[in-house]
């Protein structure tokens, strides 16, 4: 009699095998698939090709497998392609290329899926207002979900923090999208912020945020924690040449709270509530070929902020302008042809805070110490503690009002690892200078200039602080991954070198 057990260890084992004849059928299914839609598309090319000086006409634009995008948000986009609507005659080419370009401004709204399909077809010969040069076309386009919910972890500069974020995108029809972000760690205990935003006219390079934000954060580097809460209005564009531009409007309410047993006299003259009223510009040109990695082009980035001016009012009031640079250039190697993979790179950054008269009055007052730069760490000046640069009072880094700060990398490629790997060895030097505005005085905008004069002339008044190193980084799609060793070489009274290893992650690193 036969065991039933084994019977069942037969059938599965029976299951497990696949038909050797069966498997190379399959594959050579796939195999011819694969080149009938290849030869397929190098037909359709060949036809485009052979006529792509045809003239066509564009009788109508239709996108498949929108559910839920507004009909007069799409027309915005569309409408303009149509041969009705213009002046000049298409080509069956010019046709395909401004359909493509609006495929790809559809993409940007990031309410689709990447992958949209374009069918092109001949309108019904029964129809009496079709003409023999009218052509239809169809974008299949697939949306993707409307809610998603994302939690997880953060691994930052010396923070680890936990995360969760809720995203509802095309609220209305029109590409408008809400995120709302909740984290908690070891730095930034709490922080709660909500983002609602909607592009202008369905033109993704023109939107408008409106944003909300609470956090608490530990600033051990100063004895305190600072407390926010406020609201934003922003309207970002892009222009022609690629730069962008933002401008916007912030109110926030601070408070620096915590202080530690030891705190600073500094630090305690500036606990307290404070209100801040700025408006702002941003502008950035990027022509880096790699955000992380670069081994060509450059950067150009300003932020200009003006706070508590005249009708802005507030209790705090300054003029806070930074300027960043950098670029990158291939350095060939002798003996290997093209590319080499090993890149020099170079960064600098500087900063000015010019005290105004809050409202209409006529008396600078000095800055406060959640307004002042800091300078120092993993992110910017290597070899530095945070904050480890410039003013300190006792045991705290009550930051500066005016910095300078420079950096050279060499990145070279692992031997056996390769030009195309995301990871590089790293010989840095680095240097800044960060200080403070002395002697403001009771004389209003006078004595203020005469500060900023004398402060400015100070950063070339002896060598800034220099460290130098070797490190690992590894060019992650969303941060910068680095583990350097770091020697400081100058540091000045009170400083705080870092002497060691020293891990950072972010996206924008001197």
């Amino acid at each position: 009699m036969a065991n039933p057990a084994d019977s069942g260890d037969d059938l599965f084992e029976s299951l497990r095998k696949q038909d050797p004849k069966a498997e190379e059928k399959a594959k050579l299914v796939a195999e011819r698939e694969a080149a009938q839609n290849a030869k397929a598309q190098q037909r359709l090319m060949e036809l485009i090709g052979s006529n792509s000086s045809l003239p066509v006409t564009v009788s109508s634009i239709r996108v498949i497998g929108v559910n839920h995008t507004r009909r007069a948000f799409l027309d915005r986009i569309f409408d303009p392609l149509l041969s009705a609507n213009r002046d000049a005659p298409y080509t069956l080419g010019e046709a395909l290329q401004e359909v493509g370009s609006a495929a790809d401004k559809l993409r940007r709204f990031e309410i689709f899926h990447p992958s949209l399909h374009t069918f092109i077809d001949r309108p019904s010969p029964t129809d009496p207002s079709s003409t023999p040069t009218d052509i239809d076309i169809y974008l299949k386009a697939e949306e993707r979900s409307r809610i998603s919910l994302k939690t997880g972890t953060d691994l930052g500069n010396v923070e680890g923090s936990a995360y969760g974020n809720l995203t509802w995108r095309n609220i209305f029809g029109g590409a408008e999208s809400l995120n709302l972000n909740a984290s908690a760690g070891t730095r930034t205990r709490s922080a709660y912020q909500a983002t609602f935003e909607t592009p202008i006219l369905s033109d993704p390079e023109k939107r408008i945020t409106v944003d909300a934000l609470q956090s608490s954060t530990s600033k051990p580097w100063c004895s305190h924690d600072e407390a926010l809460k406020g609201m934003g209005l922003k309207y970002s564009w892009a222009t022609e040449s690629g730069t962008r531009h933002q401008v916007g409007y912030t109110g926030v309410w601070r408070q620096v709270t915590g202080l530690a047993a030891n705190a600073s006299p500094t630090v305690r003259h500036d606990a307290g509530d404070s209100v801040k009223s700025s408006i702002s510009h941003t502008w950035l040109s990027d022509q880096r070929n790699h955000p992380f990695l670069p081994n060509k082009g450059h950067l150009l980035k300003t932020v200009s902020e003006i706070a508590g001016w005249g009708p802005l009012q507030g209790d705090v009031a300054f003029w806070k302008s930074e300027f960043e640079t950098s670029g990158a250039i291939a350095v060939p190697v002798p003996g290997i042809q093209g590319d080499s993979g090993v890149s020099l790179t170079g960064g600098f950054r500087a900063g000015m805070l010019y005290p105004l008269p809050v409202g209409f009055s006529s008396t600078s007052q000095p800055s406060r110490i959640n307004d002042r730069f800091q300078l120092g760490g993993p992110t910017d000046v290597r070899g530095f503690k945070i904050s480890g640069l410039g003013p300190r009072d006792g045991p705290d880094a009550v930051g500066g009002d005016i910095y300078a700060a420079g950096s050279a990398n060499l990145l070279v490629p692992f031997p056996r690892v390769g030009k195309d790997s995301p990871l590089r060895m790293q010989f840095f030097a680095n240097a800044g200078r960060l200080l403070a505005l002395r002697d403001l005085g009771e004389q209003g905008s006078k004595s203020a200039q005469k500060s900023v004069y004398s402060t400015v002339a100070q950063l070339a008044d002896g060598a800034p602080s220099l460290a130098a190193g070797v490190g690992v980084v590894y060019a992650h799609p969303v941060a910068r991954f680095e583990m350097n060793f770091s020697l400081p070489l100058i540091l000045r009274r009170g400083e705080e070198g870092r002497k060691g290893l020293q891990f950072g992650v972010g996206i924008n690193f001197l």
